[in-house]
């Protein structure tokens, strides 16, 4: 009998998260998040200098400024519509 609880608890717990009808926004959400996040640590974290004494290019700031716009818009597209679902 204990088995068959833990099976419908890991089954329930799969159902919940795994194969839930808003995936696709948590997917979105991560990806949104991770551009907004991983494009400004480009910006306050530069890489550190080449040991070879050679320039180090900086990236380009209209380039990060779309990428983090793209993701800031991803990230609320995707709150939004977690939030509208509940």
């Amino acid at each position: 009998m204990a088995a068959s609880w833990q099976t419908d608890v890991v089954i329930a717990a799969a159902d919940f998260f795994l194969f839930d009808d808003q995936l696709l926004a948590w997917l979105l959400l991560a990806f949104g998040a991770a551009m907004v996040v991983g494009n400004l640590a480009a910006v306050f974290r530069p890489p550190p200098p080449d040991p070879d004494g050679l320039p180090v290019e900086r990236p380009s700031m209209s380039r990060i400024a779309a990428l983090v716009a793209i993701g800031l818009l991803a990230t609320i597209w995707a709150v939004a519509s977690l939030v509208a679902r509940n």
